[in-house]
């Protein structure tokens, strides 16, 4: 997903700075919504598990300070391990969805070939 994400921004960065007529600037900018809402979704699904993630890290150092128990301790620590790719990924999708949102609006707020 960080490729396609790389790879679109790139594609998307360079329309952005051509001169285009209407149709084909309505065209892009529905093609640009289209990846922006499969991005969107993808962020959706890596903050419902961030999240999750989150919570049961909470979960087990409550049960760790608890119980003293080792392996939740362990338990704990492979959680938060496993947290800190979650995090980067979703914050390059924000990242990239941001992004995308002003290549979208730039598009939006150009003005026509011809037009005076």
């Amino acid at each position: 997903m960080k490729k396609r994400m790389i790879d679109y921004l790139k594609y998307a960065e360079g329309i952005s700075k051509e001169d285009l007529d209407p149709q084909e600037s309505e065209i892009i900018r529905q093609n640009l919504l289209i990846q922006i809402g499969f991005f969107q979704h993808e962020r959706l699904i890596h903050l419902m598990v961030t999240l999750t993630f989150s919570i049961l890290s909470m979960i087990t150092l409550f049960c760790v300070l608890i119980t003293e128990n080792p392996v939740l301790s362990i338990l704990l620590l492979l959680l938060l391990i496993m947290h800190f790719p979650y995090v980067n990924h979703y914050f390059r999708l924000e990242w990239g969805v941001q992004k995308l949102y002003t290549y979208y609006d730039m598009l939006e707020e150009r003005p026509w070939k011809g037009s005076k």
